[in-house]
């Protein structure tokens, strides 16, 4: 792609010629666990047939209303009931973020909106009647083998980012390993692929793998965005006002604020290089560094440019970390979710931040 400087991208340019310059380098500490051994509670029948546990009921604030559950600690189990919720909202517009078998925050968010976009907020409405009703829509296995090929173990790969642009901007952006990869391809955590194939060498071509049946949802064409970021999640709406779509998202932070109140999409960025350019930024010191494209550069695989310089809605290279961390302005998506955003909207889209 080539470059252009922020103050030229306008929605006037073609599509394939848009720029940008960096909304800022992104938490880059490395989150991805090695997994145990064995799967326990994980094998092919019991996510297939399964049903989410009930969820802990969260302590009563001192006022009287309910606190929100928090999200799980680390070494949680997986549930195999939840495995299977968030494959079938994955399948939907209506993202639980990466899959990782846990009852976290992306996931009730997902749920909450699914239910009210399809009039299904009665309380007597259970996470096993949302399952009924996901699987009446798509009712093939939310599992599937996979067989990891010569060429997702050939590369090319990078090494894992790190803070260091200058160093990526010299060795790439590439996947740091096939087990990453695959991953990311699946919509899955590295240590939820690995628990569901104990001792698979993801080096290995030939070898077959258990991986989620995921499928790209196709959305109707974006009319309005709403961003917002107390509930650190995006909802896109049709012509009508009609929800067409949730996705959990990681928005600025206290030093570095998203915008306020409405922007209008520009024009969408695919495979994109990073310009980290502090002429252009409230932040950051040091040399204009350019990080080619690919999907570990620190905007991901896809930038929805919007009419305020240097902010975009955009992919990352570390879906663990979205909805739990923030970013320095910017709306950060898994690459799969904003690659699914970035197909439904035009240029001139509204985008509202609250």
């Amino acid at each position: 792609m080539r470059l252009l400087p922020i103050l030229l991208v306008s929605a006037a340019l073609p599509l394939t010629t848009l720029g940008l310059a960096a909304c800022g380098s992104p938490d880059r500490q490395n989150s991805r666990i090695a997994a145990p051994a064995s799967t326990p509670g994980l094998s092919r029948a019991e996510i297939e047939g399964g049903v989410p546990a009930p969820e802990a009921t969260p302590d009563t604030a001192v006022s009287g209303h309910a606190v929100e559950a928090p999200d799980p600690a680390v070494g949680t189990p997986p549930d195999a009931g939840l495995i299977r919720l968030q494959i079938l909202l994955d399948r939907t517009a209506f993202s639980p973020g990466q899959i990782d078998g846990l009852r976290g925050s992306n996931t009730r968010q997902a749920i909450e909106a699914w239910r009210k976009a399809n009039g299904r907020e009665d309380e007597a409405f259970t996470e096993a009647d949302l399952i009924q009703a996901l699987a009446g829509v798509d009712s093939t296995p939310v599992l599937s083998d996979y067989v990891i090929s010569a060429a997702d173990v050939a590369g090319p790969f990078s090494p894992p980012p790190t803070d260091d642009l200058s160093a990526q901007a010299e060795l790439g952006a590439h996947y740091s390993t096939a087990l990453e990869a695959l991953a990311e391809r699946f919509h899955i955590s590295e240590s939820l692929l690995q628990l569901l194939n104990p001792g698979v060498d993801f080096k290995t071509a030939g070898v077959k793998i258990m991986v989620p049946a995921v499928t790209q949802a196709t959305l109707p064409e974006v009319a309005r965005i709403d961003v917002s970021k107390a509930e650190k999640a995006i909802r896109a709406y049709d012509a009508s006002g009609k929800l067409i779509a949730f996705y959990p998202a990681t928005i600025g932070s206290g030093d570095n604020p998203s915008p306020s109140g409405d922007v209008k999409v520009n024009g969408v960025a695919r495979e994109p290089d990073y310009v980290f350019d502090p002429a252009k930024l409230s932040f950051g010191k040091g040399p204009k560094v350019t990080v080619p494209a690919g999907p570990n550069n620190p905007v991901g695989a896809v930038w929805i440019d919007l009419d305020r310089p240097s902010y975009g809605i955009h992919g990352t290279p570390d879906p663990t970390k979205i909805g739990k961390t923030a970013s320095h302005g910017c709306v950060r998506l898994t690459n799969w979710d904003a690659q699914e955003l970035a197909a439904a909207v035009k240029p001139g889209v509204m985008v509202h931040f609250r």
